[in-house]
């Protein structure tokens, strides 16, 4: 008889692999529109409240270190107590919080209510990717959570819109108000998400864990019984909890450093440009309302960026993708950086644009398939944590460079930093990343169980 993971391996994709597809992407859409609103308001409240690129850096900050927090304790949370549970709370965080942005009275409390929105957002991603990871079969898992992950662009695109078109006739505050709502049903709907079968069966409840697997088997017209699992050393590991130094241990440590990498390269580069796009086109002399006309347009190449990642990352592999993604990443924000015309800033910013959405794709991907199920949410929480401090720190950086060398030359150096960036990434992988196509995620970590029982 076979396991629930052999199980699940074998089938094709089912209608409730659809729905969970669907209905995780749906959350990761309004996360998405909130970050891509944030650029949006931070060039209007600049304005609005006269504020500095100091303290409009601190903004962008703010939200990032509530992810790294989020992330990082929803990570431990998911092994805890499970992945579904963590995808409903976090997304209500987030809502609320959201929400509640819209009605700040002043910077102040705007920077609490961004940092807790960061907090909900930060915990529901690691936690939503790790579930689609867990619950699709071999040969589609990658793209998968790309696919996931495109519901990111969606969102941004939306997001843009916003700014575009409410932003400049209503105001900042309207932003927060649009994307909150819709956000908030969204957490609604995801009760009808089951937890992660694998995660069950890590915890013991395999007869759960059985019926859910059951369920896709009669989807897809296939009949099996549940594989006995009552051997001592299974109940050993089904106890076992994996600790932050666990992640550091012999077993798990090249996984760890090059994630981490990976994390941190993508999320300074990544929002070193996004949240500060508007600001910087208005810059080097730009409208407002021209800028976020840019941006709406660079926001479309996401979706082809995604698309060609989700089509490739089960033929060529993890590995050499997200290596060559990244090196376009960084060719691309270096002709960006060079932009001297209207074309030039809308042809080199889709390229940024798509290369470094795909990249996101596969790092989603990638991230849950290099640990075991006893350790994959809380691994994946960890790296996406180091990575927020990415996040948190290229706001405060991208000013400090752009201010040195002024407006148009600050404008230039910005880029080739976050070329040089993108650049080590790409190399790290090449050099040191390991290939997870093809294999089953138990087969991925054999011989990297917890150190607790190895």
């Amino acid at each position: 008889m076979l396991s629930i993971a052999s199980r699940i391996d074998r089938l094709p994709h089912t209608p409730m692999l659809w729905k969970i597809l669907f209905l995780a992407g749906i959350g990761w859409l309004f996360d998405a529109m909130d970050q891509g609103m944030v650029s949006g308001v931070m060039a209007a409240i600049g304005k609005d409240w006269v504020l500095t690129t100091g303290q409009l850096g601190l903004l962008g900050s703010s939200g990032m270190a509530g992810m790294a927090l989020g992330a990082a304790l929803a990570g431990i949370a998911a092994d805890k107590w499970g992945r579904r549970i963590v995808i409903m709370w976090t997304l209500i965080i987030y809502g609320v919080a959201s929400f509640l942005s819209g009605f700040s009275v002043n910077y102040p409390m705007l920077l609490v209510l961004r940092f807790l929105t960061g907090l909900g957002l930060g915990g529901e991603l690691p936690a939503a990717s790790t579930l689609v990871s867990e619950f699709s079969p071999t040969k589609v898992r990658g793209r998968n959570v790309i696919l996931l992950e495109s519901f990111w662009a969606w969102g941004w695109i939306a997001a843009a819109l916003v700014a575009y078109l409410l932003i400049p006739v209503y105001g900042w505050r309207m932003a927060f108000w649009v994307g909150a709502v819709p956000a908030l049903f969204a957490a609604y709907f995801r009760r009808a998400v089951p937890e992660s079968p694998r995660y069950l069966e890590s915890v013991g409840k395999t007869e759960e864990a059985d019926a859910l697997v059951s369920i896709m088997e009669q989807q897809a017209g296939i009949t099996h019984k549940l594989a006995s699992v009552t051997s001592e050393g299974q109940k050993l590991v089904n106890n076992v909890q994996v600790s932050f130094m666990d992640l550091w241990s012999k077993k798990y440590r090249r996984s760890t450093i090059v994630l981490w990498v990976i994390w941190f390269g993508i999320n300074f580069g990544y929002y070193g440009f996004v949240l500060w796009t508007p600001t910087l086109l208005v810059g080097k002399g730009f409208a407002l309302v021209k800028s976020f006309e840019f941006t709406l347009i660079m926001c479309l190449a996401q979706l082809p960026g995604y698309f060609s990642a989700a089509y490739l990352v089960e033929r060529i592999g993890r590995k050499l993708l997200l290596s060559v993604y990244f090196a376009g990443t960084a060719v691309a924000a270096w002709l960006f950086g060079h932009a001297g015309s209207t074309n030039e800033v809308l042809i080199f910013g889709c390229l940024l644009y798509f290369f470094s959405l795909g990249a996101w794709g596969c790092v989603y991907a990638y991230t849950p398939e290099v640990y075991p199920t006893v350790a994959r949410a809380s691994g994946s929480g960890w790296a996406a944590a180091f990575g927020r401090v990415g996040a948190f720190t290229a706001p405060f950086i991208v000013p400090v460079v752009y201010n040195y060398y002024g407006k148009q030359a600050g404008y230039t150096y910005v880029f080739i930093m976050l070329t040089a960036v993108f650049a080590l990434v790409s190399l790290v992988v090449l050099l040191f990343g390991k290939e997870t196509m093809g294999k089953s995620l138990e087969e991925i970590s054999e011989g990297e169980k917890s150190p607790a029982v190895a």
